[in-house]
């Protein structure tokens, strides 16, 4: 199989399952407290309008970054590769309790296993190295600025909106898990 058949088949895996996701796991009102704040939609009009945007570019002016290396597309299917299988492995360990909206149900208890452990925010972690292999595989740097700055900005708007709703719920326990795991990356943030 190629770099190029195996990018395209786990890209369009990664959107299918971020649809699935979106609408198999939104909690409705009646089955918790939801706290979205409108995260959920800045969240997608800002990834698709990223993608959008670099894909025209990509289109427009030839490959730039590092001189355009194909090694590049390698680089950025392993980060693929890596980003599903942290946000695939977060959001199971969360099971019933992951919601694509913020949303806390009554049952839920505060999650401190598997990749919890580490960071807060595994899935958004996962989302964001899913969103720097696509910058890394178009191997244009506008694009690389496009796709990550606005999107960084809108994750990091959801991990605001989300902690809230968590620190709400859960109160002293949340605090004291904020002060012995990180947000996105072990020991700096």
């Amino acid at each position: 199989m190629t770099v190029p058949l195996l990018w395209q088949i786990l890209y369009w895996t990664w959107v299918a399952s971020e649809v699935i996701i979106a609408i198999a796991t939104r909690t409705k009102r009646s089955s918790g407290k939801t706290h979205d704040r409108g995260s959920l939609i800045i969240l997608w009009v800002t990834i698709f309008t990223s993608i959008t945007i670099a894909t025209w570019l990509n289109e427009a002016t030839p490959p730039n970054m590092l001189s355009g290396v194909r090694a590049l597309k390698t680089v950025g299917l392993i980060i693929l590769i890596v980003a599903l299988a942290i946000r695939w492995t977060a959001i199971f360990t969360l099971g019933r309790s992951f919601s694509s909206n913020v949303a806390i149900l009554d049952s839920q208890k505060l999650c401190r296993s598997g990749l919890y452990r580490f960071v807060r925010h595994p899935s958004y972690l996962g989302l964001l190295l899913a969103l720097l292999a696509v910058a890394v595989h178009s191997r244009n740097w506008l694009s690389f600025v496009v796709i990550l700055f606005p999107c960084i900005a809108a994750v990091l708007y959801r991990i605001h909106v989300e902690e809230s709703a968590l620190h709400q719920a859960f109160g002293a326990e949340y605090v004291a898990y904020t002060h012995t795991t990180k947000r996105l990356l072990p020991g700096l943030y």
